[in-house]
């Protein structure tokens, strides 16, 4: 109602003037009313379904109109309007049946002056009951919304209580507690001793600290550690997180949440490890730098160096003054062409160690010849298929995928004991794909995840680096296939977003090269 002090009022009576002292009565308590009087049960029926009403003054018995019968019409209609009896004659027992069947109040007509003061009480109760309602539906709202949103985090939302005398329980646990515990909420609220029980032996005592100290401060309980449940082989990490707060008695309540962080510990432990076997891999090249550059500095110094000095020496009789024969000089020259030759050939010999001159022709050109080159110097057979002549690529890629080619011959050549390696170069548009097997001894997990398994490690790094994907398989004596498949444009390959190497992609690859041969 807009107004308490606007009534509309329907008064079942048949006395006019006993109408008229009602209302002026109630226009004497500070009413403003509207009220209409009706005799006969057809009268109430139009009168309840064409108007709203905020209170029915009703005499006790009509001829055409009962008290029990407004009651039951008012309750057909599942009205919640408030009857009040205004009675000429005194009856406890009909007022008490009366009262029992749903009326507000019964009062006799003569003392009506209480009249005012029961509907201001019922006007403020309704008003109350009112505002009940409505903060029980928003209550229900708020229900049905938390439950919603709990019921869809993988996470576990509780709350946890500590008494004053020491006893913990579980006030409540979303239904996430029977993924992440293996503990429905109803037996973890239960058995709320449980839960220490799936906590790991080692972490145990951290958990224990943690919840005595943030109980004794009142600071965020925090706490990191590893659960196990029963008849589950795999160990979980969860976080836990809440904040408490006293209530009454001392007791203690904390409203927190338990999350699944096992695939981020197993990240940063392959990240800590990565970290560890680049460090390892960089120490590793920074060795095989020095060991290359002391073992060209020797041949330098041995080769070239003690070459050059021998064209020295025998240079040095045919600067003197002394008169020799004619062939003594033809002698010398022969001599000092042959050593500059010899310095020539090593000079070619180191600078195609530092950088084959081939590449200049193309990756084609310098996988074919290194691949020669591999298997004159192996005896094992090494055949390449190309399904162009030319590739363009750029000069870094292709000196990168060349060292990668490269690293690949030289762990065959140590580890393989194959006798046959075939190698695939394939133009796939914007991707290199480059497959180097053999039909060896194969390959293990155990034999990639060596500690100096420097080699896999360098190929691997520097497909990362050039934004690729690096992938070895194999198995016991079935042979090992290393296959890179690196972007030679610019739509370059995101590092976060490494090539998939699932069948269904591997498919579409050598369907295109397929369609292209």
């Amino acid at each position: 109602m807009a107004n308490k002090d606007k009534l509309k009022v329907l008064m079942v009576e048949n006395s006019e003037h006993d109408v008229e002292q009602v209302m002026l009565l109630l226009a004497r308590g500070g009413f403003q009313t509207e009220h209409l009087q009706i005799t006969s049960i057809e009268a109430l029926q139009n009168a309840l379904s064409n108007h709203c009403w905020d209170l029915i003054l009703s005499d006790y018995d009509l001829p055409q109109l009962t008290v029990h019968d407004v009651l039951r019409i008012v309750r057909e209609k599942n009205l919640n309007i408030p009857l009040i009896i205004l009675s000429s004659h005194t009856d406890e027992t009909a007022a008490e049946h009366i009262m029992a069947l749903g009326a507000y109040d019964f009062m006799m007509k003569h003392h009506s002056t209480r009249l005012v003061p029961v509907i201001r009480r019922m006007l403020n109760e309704a008003e109350n009951h009112q505002r009940f309602i409505v903060a029980q539906s928003a209550l229900q709202k708020s229900e049905v919304l938390f439950q919603a949103i709990t019921a869809n985090l993988p996470s576990v939302v509780f709350q946890f209580l500590l008494t004053s005398n020491g006893e913990t329980s579980f006030l409540y646990a979303s239904d996430a507690s029977e993924t992440l515990l293996g503990l429905r909420p109803e037996k973890l609220i239960d058995y709320p001793g449980l839960f220490p029980e799936l906590i790991l032996p080692d972490d145990r005592e951290s958990y224990c600290q943690s919840f005595v100290v943030s109980a004794e401060q009142l600071s965020t309980w925090d706490w990191e550690g590893c659960i196990q449940v029963k008849g589950d082989s795999d160990i979980k990490w969860i976080s836990l997180r809440a904040t408490p707060r006293r209530i009454d008695n001392e007791a203690t309540v904390w409203d927190g949440i338990m999350i699944n962080i096992t695939r981020n510990k197993l990240a940063e432990r392959e990240i800590a490890r990565s970290r560890e076997q680049l460090a390892e891999l960089s120490s590793y090249m920074q060795k095989v730098k020095e060991q290359e550059r002391a073992r060209i500095a020797r041949e330098i110094h041995d080769d070239i160096g003690g070459t050059l000095t021998a064209i020295k020496c025998e240079l040095f009789p045919c600067i003197d003054r002394e008169s020799r024969a004619p062939e003594f000089y033809q002698q010398k020259m022969k001599s000092v062409e042959s050593l500059v030759d010899r310095v020539i050939d090593s000079t070619r010999r180191i600078s195609l160690d530092l950088r084959p001159g081939i590449l200049d022709c193309g990756i084609v050109a310098a996988v074919q010849w290194q691949a020669k080159e591999f298997s004159a110097r192996t005896g094992i057979a090494c055949k390449v298929s190309c399904d162009s002549d030319d590739i363009t690529l750029d000069s870094d890629l292709a000196i990168a995928i060349f060292r990668i080619f490269q690293e690949a011959l030289t762990n065959i050549s140590k580890h393989a004991g194959a006798s046959q390696v075939h190698v695939t170069l394939t133009d796939l548009d914007q991707l290199i794909l480059l497959e180097i097997g053999d039909n060896g001894r194969g390959i293990t997990n155990t034999d990639m995840e060596k500690h100096d398994s420097f080699g896999i490690r360098g190929m691997r790094e520097r497909c990362q680096q050039l934004k690729g994907s690096f992938y070895i398989s194999g198995g016991p004596n079935e042979g090992t296939k290393v296959t890179i498949l690196i972007s030679k444009g610019d739509n370059t390959i995101s590092a976060r977003e490494p090539i998939d190497f699932e069948m269904e992609t591997n498919r579409e690859c050598f369907a295109n090269h397929s369609m292209r041969k």
